[in-house]
């Protein structure tokens, strides 16, 4: 799935099958229009194998196998938030295993924009799976976008009156 990647300022986005990277996938098919850039999409299974594949058949096996399920993932977000890969865009996808965050530092050149989405996690999440956004905004040598998902219509944000009764709370 991995093709030659284009040359020139490129856009780089994160994805995956959260909501947020659906928003921050519309983000980056826009901005590229916008500015004629080349996009890159990027997915990378955090599936566990073998640092060396060639080494063990069956490790082979399976990291071609979690390859070929991200070009799956990258088509159908596509295909969710655009009805299709963009014609009127140089898209290319990529499909890495290993460390989401590492990969996409690895990939992003300087000059090149990096777009990721921000999802609502819990604390536990948080514990056991490092934020790929946080990582990629402290290691990465170009311009990092984080695209912040919208608060669904049956969640309101916390008004300013609430707020304020519940630091009040808080602090008696």
């Amino acid at each position: 799935m991995d093709q030659d990647l284009p040359g020139g300022v490129r856009l780089i986005v994160g994805v995956d099958e959260t909501p947020a990277a659906r928003w921050a996938l519309a983000w980056a098919i826009g901005t590229a229009r916008l500015r004629r850039m080349a996009l890159v999409a990027v997915h990378v299974s955090r599936a566990p194998v073998h640092p060396f594949p060639e080494a063990l058949p069956v490790q082979h096996a399976i990291r071609s196998g979690e390859e070929a399920r991200c070009g799956e993932v990258i088509a159908g977000v596509f295909e969710d938030v655009a009805g299709g890969l963009p014609e009127d865009l140089h898209t290319v996808m990529v499909s890495r295993v290993g460390d989401p965050g590492y990969h996409l530092v690895d990939l992003a050149r300087e000059g090149d924009l990096l777009v990721l989405g921000r999802s609502r996690r819990g604390l536990l999440s948080r514990m056991f799976l490092p934020s790929t956004s946080m990582y990629c905004a402290r290691h990465a040598k170009t311009t990092v976008v984080i695209v912040q998902q919208p608060t669904p219509p049956d969640e309101p944000e916390m008004s300013e009156d609430r707020s304020r009764r519940f630091w009040s709370r808080r602090h008696d």
